[in-house]
């Protein structure tokens, strides 16, 4: 019998002006969870999308248990024991979760749905897993985290035996992330094979055994992860070495640009308060954070910020002019720049291309729009620019449809929008999920050059390496409020740890002294 579970040996793949897979080979051991890692754009979620039948390759073969096999689509890949939980979830979302874990695999008798079936098996994957799910709630209604433990049910209720996880902490808080990091450890104890796609290199040195590194569209090896380190795992990436702390000199703030005062905002269905007497403000020339637990009322100031949504109570003065009642286009004309948490709800037209979501807030300016109708040439131009400059991988250039584009290289497209634009203030949320550590070097020293330029920074991160390596100033939000302000300079991560769970500073010097 073969060492290997799944073999894919010389796989080529070419999409319209790109090889995204280039003689590339794959070897996954039974019970091993195996990284691959890449750039933006490198290969991994075609590689992926070839082993799962969503794509065909031109080249090269597959063979699992040592016998060669095709792979025609996705439902013959379950048929085959292979799973994938996507980047971006496959979910119905007006579906229950229950609805969701059984489609495409209904068991029917005489006709008849075998939901009651369906639903003990459901319940019992979820319990032995520790994947609790509330399989009556709609999936629209349930968050991110627990969207993502429908999918790995999804997995297991068709009987996989070899899981493919693309990019899966992208969109998990910390917390998630280390339950899911378990999850995947006690399924290579029970001999589950695992292909886990990250650019998180902390992750791969705590689960990976192999890590097979891929390097625009080709194999660059693959390494033993206890015999590596996260610089040489790195390197491997990107092909030159990286630094993952970020020069920069002292701010030199200057006046405050955004003021916020006691901003409060009070859902109408539920009565809740997702704000609560928010007041700060943020000067030109410096980075301001705002760290906390996904869910703590971060999204909400965002939106109230952009003109997204409508606060309950309190002011937003940007420079002099109270914006509160501005609509989105007027905030946008004044200098408020958004980096949206969410690339495919807020931050692109998927159906447009390129070019044309990089106009998307600027379209209507002379520089792209002469006598009521666009300069095409102007516009192109422009994209070709931005390409150029932001390192953006699209295989057709300026006409590449964004659907078609990697998750990363669809978060380059919206940063080198905003950051074009030259904005006063730049509110940028999660600016580094899902890139690479090249990418996330690049972006967070252009977040630096922005500040340094005297323009105003809003950051919000998750990421609390990103928010005490960049920040100067660092607010924490816990359940819609304020709880602490930190000198990034002196800040201290057990410090923003208790805060971030609801402590203030006064109970943290009780807890010192």
């Amino acid at each position: 019998m073969s060492e290997y579970i799944i073999e894919m040996n010389g796989i080529r793949k070419v999409f319209p002006g790109v090889i995204a897979n280039d003689n590339i080979t794959l070897q996954l051991k039974k019970g091993e969870i195996h990284a691959l890692l890449g750039e933006n754009g490198a290969g991994k979620s075609t590689l992926m999308g070839v082993l799962f039948g969503i794509y065909q390759a031109e080249a090269g073969e597959i063979l699992k248990d040592g016998v060669p096999v095709r792979i025609h689509d996705p439902k013959d890949a379950n048929k085959k024991g292979i799973g994938m939980v996507h980047q971006h979830f496959k979910l119905v979302e007006v579906f229950s979760v229950l609805d969701n874990i059984m489609l495409g695999a209904e068991e029917t008798k005489r006709g008849v749905l075998q939901k009651k079936k369906a639903r003990e098996k459901a319940l019992k994957l979820s319990e032995k897993y520790k994947l609790q799910v509330d399989l009556d709630a709609v999936i629209e209604d349930i968050s991110v985290g627990m969207q993502q433990r429908v999918e790995i049910l999804k997995m297991l209720y068709r009987d996989n035996d070899i899981l493919i996880f693309d990019e899966p902490t992208a969109v998990l808080t910390p917390q998630e992330i280390e339950e899911l990091m378990l999850t995947m450890r006690n399924f290579a104890r029970e001999g589950k094979s695992i292909l886990f796609i990250t650019h998180k290199l902390n992750e791969i040195k705590a689960v990976a055994d192999r890590c097979t590194v891929l390097r625009k569209g080709k194999c660059v090896g693959t390494v033993d992860v206890k015999d590596s380190t996260v610089d040489s795992l790195a390197e491997m990436m990107v092909g030159r070495k990286v630094i993952f702390k970020v020069d920069k000199k002292p701010a030199d703030p200057k006046d405050a640009i955004l003021r916020v005062s006691n901003l409060s905002l009070t859902t109408e269905a539920s009565g809740k308060h997702q704000l609560h007497n928010v007041s700060f403000n943020v000067r030109r020339g410096e980075i301001v954070s705002i760290a906390g637990i996904e869910g703590n009322g971060q999204s909400e100031l965002v939106y109230t910020l952009t003109g997204l949504m409508k606060p309950t109570h309190g002011t937003i003065t940007f420079g002099e002019q109270d914006i509160t009642k501005c609509s989105i286009r007027e905030r946008n004309d004044l200098g408020i720049a958004h980096i949206p948490e969410d690339r495919h709800r807020y931050g692109l037209v998927l159906d447009y291309n390129l070019a044309e979501n990089m106009i998307l807030k600027s379209y209507h300016t002379p520089q792209f729009k002469k006598y009521g109708f666009l300069r095409f040439p102007a516009i192109q131009e422009h994209a070709e620019k931005l390409i150029r400059f932001f390192d953006i991988r699209a295989g057709e250039g300026p006409d590449t449809p964004a659907r078609s584009m990697s998750g990363g290289n669809q978060q380059k497209a919206i940063i080198a929008r905003e950051v074009s634009l030259s904005p006063d203030l730049l509110i940028a949320v999660q600016p580094t999920r899902g890139l690479d550590v090249g990418a996330i070097e690049y972006i967070q020293k252009q977040l630096i050059a922005a500040r340094d330029e005297g323009r105003a920074v809003l950051l919000v991160s998750l990421e609390l390496e990103e928010v005490m390596n960049i920040s100067d100033r660092i607010l924490v939000m816990y359940e819609g409020k304020i709880v602490a302000e930190v000198d990034a300079e002196h800040a201290v991560r057990q410090e923003l740890g208790l805060y971030m769970a609801g402590a203030t500073p006064s109970d943290f010097v009780r807890e010192v002294m």
